[in-house]
């Protein structure tokens, strides 16, 4: 068979067993072993556990349990709830200001975890119900909650990232830094759209009753210190990293002995949050993992086939023009974002197309912020948009046709932040150009 009708066998094999509701990692695990077996006979299998074998090898991985333990850890203890109302205090006078000030505590919790599940969870349920009682435009708050929970993996330190460092052989540490100028560049839109919409209609984002703000001078100091070393941990993680004091790995442990520490000196360290916290942080990297085995093996498999030299013999034959040939890649994501989940879409994609992208001369670790920005819009569109299932997971009473439809304003500013960073390079890059000499 040759590797054009194998590979159409493959796309059309996981189409039906994903239509069919079986999950993507043993979709692709699945058709590894089967596509091994077949080719190579019995020794083949060997191939599927040496893949496997070897990512486990990696220590940097070993951070991604770190920092889903870390954020288990913040969702439990109450530190997101007292976070958002410091941030209530200082915005909540303003029209609008609620949903800005969610924007700004999505951007706290993304640099304290790198995961979006259970940022979308808290401010479901602690920031949806007060913009709602306030009296905000339904939509607008859903939409402020679900693109401001997904900036969870735009700020650093960031799991999508973790993994393309680990695929594309580049530092997970510039990543890092990268990412922050795009992730805040991403806020910023979303806040300057809330002003606007706020300021041209009043009644979509109202002010907080002075009540609510009028708290006594000692609540509010006694608010913020319990704030404080929290933010701190999460501050230890990225000083780590930036400063080379610590290796991402290093700097993942450092923040769960910190965050454990604000934790107990706030009282809240308790065994059953200990225990709740350490299982789903267990369940969260299971399924991650059994993802990246998967699609990892089925990698291994199709590049011995040649399926790998094909795709991106093919690939590179659709225009001579390199700026072309990366407009497709980036729209080969967002529609693959429609049906498939990030971990995915990265095992599948990247083999073929980071070598054409370092054929074509341009920066893998550009490129990396580019996919992060393309797995932004998948977060959010129909009818797969992880984000939108995650809050109806904690708001049974809204419907996720409402949820859908709050979404497509806040798509249309992640696709003008990766077009500004698709024209303008230097937005991801002039910060680790600037600490590394690159």
């Amino acid at each position: 068979m040759d590797i054009a009708t194998l590979t159409l066998g493959i796309v059309l094999t996981m189409a039906v067993l994903i239509a069919a509701g079986v999950p993507l990692a043993f979709v692709s695990g699945s058709i590894a072993v089967g596509l091994a077996w077949w080719h190579f006979g019995t020794p083949g299998l060997f191939i599927v556990g040496s893949r496997t074998a070897e990512l486990l090898g990696s220590f940097a991985l070993v951070a991604v349990p770190m920092f889903v333990l870390m954020a288990s850890i913040m969702e439990r203890s109450g530190v997101a709830r007292d976070l958002y109302r410091a941030f209530q205090m200082l915005g909540g006078s303003l029209r609008g200001g609620v949903g800005i000030m969610t924007i700004a505590l999505a951007v706290i919790l993304g640099a304290t975890t790198g995961i979006i599940g259970g940022e979308i969870v808290l401010l479901g349920l602690v920031a949806l119900p007060q913009m709602l009682r306030l009296g905000y435009d339904k939509k607008l708050a859903i939409g402020i909650v679900t693109a401001g929970g997904s900036l969870g993996t735009m700020i650093p330190p960031s799991i999508i990232l973790i993994f393309f460092g680990l695929t594309a052989q580049v530092s997970i540490s510039q990543l890092f830094l990268a990412t922050l100028m795009p992730g805040l560049l991403v806020a910023s839109l979303y806040i300057g759209y809330i002003l606007i919409r706020c300021r041209l209609n009043p009644a979509m984002g109202p002010a907080a009753d002075p009540e609510d703000l009028a708290l006594p001078a000692a609540e509010k100091r006694a608010i913020l210190w319990r704030v404080a070393l929290p933010i701190l941990a999460a501050g230890s993680v990225l000083v780590s990293i930036y400063a080379g004091l610590a290796s991402i790995t290093e700097s993942a442990a450092v923040g769960v002995v910190g965050m454990l520490l604000a934790v107990w000196a706030r009282g809240e360290l308790t065994w059953d949050m200990l225990r709740g916290a350490l299982m789903q942080a267990l369940r969260t990297c299971g399924m991650v993992f059994w993802l990246v085995f998967g699609t990892n093996a089925l990698i291994g498999v199709y590049n011995l086939l040649g399926g790998i030299a094909f795709a991106r013999a093919l690939l590179s034959g659709i225009s001579p023009e390199p700026a072309i040939i990366l407009a497709v890649m980036l729209l080969c994501f967002i529609i693959l974002g429609f049906f498939l989940d990030w971990i995915g879409i990265l095992f599948l994609t990247m083999p073929i197309f980071l070598p054409v992208v370092t054929g074509m001369g341009y920066d893998p670790i550009w490129f990396g912020i580019l996919f992060n920005l393309a797995m932004q819009i998948a977060y959010l569109t129909p009818p797969f948009g992880p984000a939108c299932f995650y809050l109806k997971g904690v708001t049974p009473t809204i419907s996720l046709t409402d949820i859908y439809a709050a979404q497509w304003p806040f798509i249309a500013l992640q696709i003008v932040a990766l077009v500004l960073v698709a024209v303008f390079p230097q937005i991801a890059l002039w910060l680790p150009n600037l600490v590394y000499g690159r």
